[in-house]
């Protein structure tokens, strides 16, 4: 149930840094709304998923693929740049992943 838990997290954090972009683009306060919230429900997630996944493999784990998972968001929902660096860094955050795992 664990990982379900991390799972769940990483998707709402992922929502909540996505909306980060919102914020800085509208007036309207929903953006804000789904920042905190999506955040909120992040950390709760996470931290039961750490009730039964070691903290640093969980950690590792939200944080990476969150950063992964928003960097693919703003490439295709806000049309941000993709460079050689970032798709480089990108593997290289996977990579570490799964070592974790072995």
């Amino acid at each position: 149930m664990g990982y379900v838990y991390l799972i769940s997290a990483i998707i709402s954090e992922v929502f909540g840094s996505s909306m980060l972009n919102l914020t800085a683009t509208t007036k309207r306060k929903l953006p804000i709304i789904g920042v905190i919230t999506g955040y909120l429900i992040a950390f709760y997630l996470l931290s039961l998923a750490l009730l039964s996944i070691p903290l640093s493999f969980g950690y590792a784990v939200w944080s990476g693929l969150g950063t992964a998972l928003t960097a693919m968001v703003g490439f295709t929902l806000f049309k941000e740049e993709v460079n050689i660096q970032t798709v480089v860094g990108i593997f290289i955050l996977i990579i570490g992943i799964v070592l974790m795992l072995i």
